[in-house]
């Protein structure tokens, strides 16, 4: 008995020691592998306008409180993700609004196909075939429009007794009508290319979905076509005609290539101009400040009517989520709620209606854009083609048709040879070289690393102390790569970050800190970990609980900050960010009046500028 009350004795301390030891095990793992399980557990969206970080970002991750997503605002430039690519720096969802599959086609490879999901099924096969590759596969999704067509002044048109136009020719006769009373039918901010080249398709909307204009459409976008692709002889022609008749009938000359948005704003509201090319959004603008304002479509000379539709953004998924089911799984279940219907309602502007491209999105019009609903019904939402090619092309040759310098055929040549002629060699100068790649997934212990190497290098740019800056602030794009001026550029988040600075006490620091890592009413909110700021020359302790923050400590050279201590502080955010900070005018903040972007790239225009090494910054508990 003695001997076997004895082995049980042994086999049960064995089982605890092994038990014992799996737990120890368990609770020892290094630094690198919680990163890694982190990173594994992280999706990563990038945005295109920090707009979408402050409504659209915040509601996507309130939907999915279980999936740790971190938003980030790229840029709105596919050269942006072709040097993420080229330098394995691809995220897991890809946002972006100046777009065109000819533009995209390097990274058809890279991206998922999403033609049998369900997000795709549910997009209307008329704009689902504009983003089909050849082989019928898809890699990008359009969200919900932005309608582009004509703002008009309704009670010009009644003050004159001049009819609304209902077609081209009623049109046109308006323009004739207001020209005889000293007042323009219409005009448009022509400085910028995206009004010339809206302008162009716009009003060949028709013949451009035909189907000759559809097989155009595809060979020109075709990521397996290597040969440059021209315009065709079948469509394109007429399109150039139909742009000299419009420039001819609208009495458009050299002085109107001179009208940038706030010019044309002005001749509207001072009822200079009776109609000008905008979106929907005017109509609600003009219609506030007390102006008698409508929306109306494109007028095609065949007798259809079309809005120009600019998608808000489109989406792909990187093909490397293909490798793990549950990330996979994660990034299906991310792009469902990014394409919802109240997703999108978070995207357009106040006044703007949700003109989505998914049947999935029921049609609700605003009453801005009542006097267009036959046209949406009817699906007569043309997308546009802006390719980089387009944009630049069609700046140069409608420009020089409203100059009188070419005629509809001279132009329709130039387009086409400028669309086949080789691109120029690239600028490859290079600015700045990092030997390393760095991590721009949040960690708990010690932040975002990239983060962390831009704001300390920031930090030394502006000369300060202390640096704190909004997440948002930089694009993540710290790769072992050599950057060009574009790609050094383009480290900087693109939407208005600017610097504010200032001498305070470590009490006021505190504060400053507190705002940022809290948030303020009227300004910026964290709404997950990845929204958290970045600082350097001091490091941060932050609570979490049930999805907000608090901080509960701060360390400057190792040791907690002391109320009475002195710093320069530089904080970097947007106007919108900053406003409660800026409210207290006795905070004494200077700055603010020039881009942080325009800083960065004079610092590194030089090419001496190096990058500094990354701090732990951050510990969330």
């Amino acid at each position: 008995m003695k001997a076997k009350t004895l082995r049980c004795l042994v086999s049960v301390l064995a089982a605890l020691v092994m038990a014992v030891s799996l737990l120890a095990g368990c609770g020892t793992k290094t630094a690198e592998q919680v990163q890694e399980q982190e990173d594994a557990q992280t999706i990563q969206v990038y945005l295109w306008s920090t707009s979408l970080y402050e409504t659209y970002a915040p509601y996507v991750q309130s939907q999915l409180p279980d999936v740790n997503i971190e938003f980030i605002v790229g840029n709105n430039d596919l050269d942006f993700y072709k040097f993420l690519q080229e330098n394995g720096g691809l995220p897991d969802i890809i946002t972006c609004c100046r777009f065109s599959l000819h533009d995209a086609a390097p990274l058809k490879d890279s991206l998922m196909n999403l033609a049998m999901t369900n997000e795709a099924g549910a997009v209307y096969n008329t704009y689902l075939n504009s983003f089909k590759n050849e082989d019928g596969s898809v890699n990008w999704l359009p969200v919900c429009a932005d309608a582009h067509g004509f703002v008009v002044n309704r009670s010009l048109f009644e003050q004159y007794g001049i009819p609304l136009p209902t077609d081209y020719e009623s049109f046109a006769a308006a323009c004739q009508s207001f020209e005889t009373v000293g007042i323009r039918g219409f005009t448009a901010d022509y400085a910028y290319d995206y009004t010339c080249m809206e302008t162009l398709q716009g009003l060949s909307a028709a013949e451009l979905t035909t189907t000759a204009g559809r097989k155009w459409r595809t060979a020109y976008s075709d990521p397996a076509n290597t040969a440059r692709v021209g315009l065709d002889d079948t469509v394109w022609p007429g399109a150039f005609e139909r742009m000299a008749r419009f420039i001819q009938d609208t009495h458009l000359t050299a002085e109107d290539l001179e009208h940038t948005y706030d010019d044309v704003m002005n001749l509207f509201r001072n009822g200079e101009v009776a109609m000008y090319f905008g979106s929907s959004a005017g109509v609600k603008m003009f219609q506030d400040e007390g102006i008698d304002t409508i929306f109306l479509p494109f007028f095609s000379q065949n007798g259809e009517k079309w809005l120009m539709t600019t998608p808000y953004f489109q989406i792909a998924l990187n093909r490397d989520l293909e490798q793990d089911t549950a990330r996979r799984e994660k990034a299906m279940k991310v792009l469902n709620v990014m394409l919802s219907e109240e997703a999108q309602n978070r995207i357009v502007a106040d006044g703007q209606d949700v003109l989505s491209y998914s049947q999935n999105v029921p049609l609700r019009l605003t009453e801005y854009l009542k006097d267009a609903r036959d046209v949406v019904e009817e699906n007569h939402m043309y997308i546009r083609i802006a390719s980089n090619d387009f944009f630049a092309t069609s700046k140069d040759v409608v420009s020089k048709m409203i100059a009188g310098e070419y005629t509809a055929k001279q132009a329709y040549q130039a387009f086409n040879a400028r669309l086949l002629a080789e691109d120029a060699p690239a600028d490859d100068e290079i600015v700045l070289t990092s030997g390393k790649s760095y991590s721009n997934v949040f960690h708990k212990n010690g932040g975002n690393t990239s983060f962390s190497v831009m704001a300390n290098t920031l930090r030394g740019v502006y000369g300060t102390d202390v640096l704190i800056a909004a997440a948002n602030s930089f694009t993540g794009s710290v790769l072992k790569a050599d950057y060009t001026p574009k790609m050094a550029a383009s480290m900087i988040m693109p939407n208005g970050l600017l610097a504010y600075q200032r001498a305070m006490t470590g009490a006021e620091l505190k504060e400053t800190v507190r705002a940022f890592v809290e948030g303020r009413e009227g300004g910026f909110v964290p709404f997950n970990r990845g929204s958290l700021p970045v600082v350097s020359g001091i490091a941060v302790e932050v609570k979490e609980a049930s999805g907000s923050y608090t901080l509960t400590g701060i360390t400057r050279n190792g040791k907690p900050l002391r109320d009475d201590d002195t710093v320069t502080v530089t904080c970097l955010a947007t106007a919108k960010q900053m406003a409660p900070l800026l409210a207290d005018k006795s905070a004494g903040f200077t700055g603010g009046d020039q881009q942080v972007k325009s800083t960065w790239t004079e610092d590194v225009s030089g090419g001496g500028a190096a990058l500094a090494e990354p701090e732990n910054y951050m510990t969330l508990r």
